[in-house]
């Protein structure tokens, strides 16, 4: 059976993914250009409007009957997208956060691959899992105080990113059991 093109690509959530699109070169430009705490905290108003669209998204989709492939495809590329782009925006004010992009960009190249490898085997798409959520929220909950709080004790910003690279390592390591034992059916 075809599916309905403007369903799957235009549906409230995935209109709502765009929109976090969006917003990325618009976060990345107040941020570059800031000049103060006011600038700072409207770069972090625009995140926190990102994870408000991002967690409506999915409410609207699941509540509404508009989960589409294209949105489980779209989604995790915003949020992937806008995380990439905030960590590389904090390199310039903590070292040790190109580490943590390190650790990001081969988790999401190694989970991107790994699920192409399972979409072609099953022909199924599927969404997150809850280590992955809780990696992805902490790297959003520490993001967002790293760029509202611009005087944080330098321990507690290298704690926080300790932290993310750990679960980050976690949620890699078990994607790739998951999608093994997958794969390997």
């Amino acid at each position: 059976m075809k599916k309905d093109w403007k369903r799957e690509y235009f549906s409230i959530p995935n209109l709502m993914g765009y929109f976090r699109l969006i917003l990325i070169p618009v976060y990345l430009m107040v941020y570059i250009h800031a000049d103060g705490m006011k600038d700072y905290a409207i770069s972090a108003g625009i995140l926190l409007l990102s994870a408000l669209t991002d967690f409506f998204d999915g409410k609207v989709a699941r509540r509404f009957d508009m989960i589409t492939d294209w949105g489980k495809i779209l989604d995790p590329i915003a949020d992937k997208l806008t995380q990439g782009i905030v960590v590389i925006s904090l390199i310039f004010r903590y070292r040790f956060m190109a580490i943590v992009l390190v650790i990001f960009i081969v988790q999401q190249l190694g989970q991107g691959i790994l699920g192409l490898i399972y979409i072609k085997k099953s022909g199924k798409v599927e969404g997150a899992k809850m280590f992955g959520k809780v990696s992805t929220a902490f790297l959003d909950f520490m993001v967002l105080v790293l760029v509202i709080w611009i005087d944080i004790p330098k321990n507690v910003a290298l704690a926080m990113m300790t932290v993310s690279v750990f679960l980050m390592t976690n949620s890699l390591l078990r994607y790739f059991d998951y999608y093994y034992k997958e794969i390997r059916k």
